[in-house]
């Protein structure tokens, strides 16, 4: 990647910070997806993209089931009359009642959301008593971070069967802790995490003779998964890419969403101030791994703030107030 793949001609009419993105190389992105899928189900996450253009274009590629985390990219999905959103970030209190109003809203769109405890189980079936909302039981497979156990999912899927208000349509994993570069490794624990998956999915179907859908993989697993029979894959990071995932050399994508910044201090003869703060690259990621600057020199990040981003540079001689610099988000996802 260079600057020169990411120029735009009329840069000086964009104020920054701004994000840049690239339709064409979203296109391509999103045409190399749906060729891994294969005859597999893909179901995109939409906490990347999460704007009706960038959903458009998937469904005008043929996607009609997506995933998303809130309730706001739930309801853009619903607008966009997308034919299948599942709600992945399991929904409690008041956002299982505005997970209603949108079904309710949003009729063309078939709505249904993640459960991993009998607590919310039982919200749900309160909630909706009248006519009944699918769900899939979140599984546990080493993220640690929500879903049951394998012999909880059990127990769960036995309280489905006495609900009025739940159906159960199947099971979901995610798998985000795989990132092992090596595509040998992480082949192997992504391989795991489907027979622990599959296990969950057959036993749900022998407890309510129907068949069940499986949920499974991130971006880093999704092209191993795709592999197997009757899943539905959720990438969701492979429509603008990131310099992060780039290190990824088995998946064809390429980065199609840029971060314009502009100096607008130069502090001494190494340090510079560009206008490229947290409200622009969030800072969950430690500073090194929060963006990556497609200049010829060396930059390392030192500080960032709400409005400031402050970098060391070689020599500051090389450069002047309102350059523009364009920068590649380390995680699309926290931009």
């Amino acid at each position: 990647m260079n600057q020169n793949d990411f120029e735009i001609l009329n840069v000086a009419d964009i104020p920054t910070p701004a994000l840049a993105v690239y339709p064409a190389v979203v296109k391509s992105n999103i045409q190399s997806a749906v060729a891994i899928a294969g005859n597999n189900i893909l179901r995109p996450h939409i906490k990347t993209c999460k704007t009706p253009e960038l959903v458009q274009m998937m469904q005008d590629a043929g996607i009609t089931h997506f995933k998303c985390a809130t309730i706001a990219e739930a309801e853009l999905l619903g607008m966009q009359k997308a034919t299948d959103v599942l709600l992945a970030c399991q929904p409690v209190d008041i956002n299982i009642k505005r997970l209603k109003q949108l079904i309710i809203t949003y009729t063309e769109t078939v709505f249904s959301c993640l459960v991993d405890n009998i607590t919310t189980l039982a919200a749900l079936d309160e909630n909706f008593d009248e006519a009944p909302i699918a769900v899939f039981i979140d599984l546990n497979a080493g993220m640690n971070r929500t879903g049951t156990t394998l012999a909880q999912a059990s127990n769960l899927m036995d309280a489905c069967l006495k609900t009025k208000g739940v159906l159960l349509k199947g099971i979901h994993v995610y798998d985000g802790d795989i990132n092992d570069l090596d595509i040998t490794q992480r082949t192997a624990y992504a391989d795991k995490v489907y027979e622990k998956a599959n296990i969950a999915k057959e036993k749900a179907a022998q407890k309510t003779g129907r068949k069940m859908e499986l949920v499974i993989g991130g971006t880093p697993t999704f092209a191993i998964h795709a592999k197997q029979q009757a899943v539905q894959c959720s990438p969701g990071t492979f429509v603008l890419w990131d310099a992060g995932y780039s290190s990824f050399s088995d998946l064809p994508f390429t980065v199609a969403a840029v971060l314009i910044t502009r100096i607008i201090s130069i502090i001494d003869d190494k340090l510079l101030c560009l206008d490229l703060g947290h409200k622009a690259v969030a800072s969950e990621n430690p500073l090194h791994k929060r963006l990556k600057f497609l200049t010829d020199d060396p930059v390392e990040l030192i500080s960032h703030s709400e409005e400031h981003l402050v970098v060391k540079v070689p020599d500051t001689a090389n450069n002047n107030i309102e350059d523009v610099w364009y920068g590649v988000p380390y995680h699309i996802c926290l931009r």
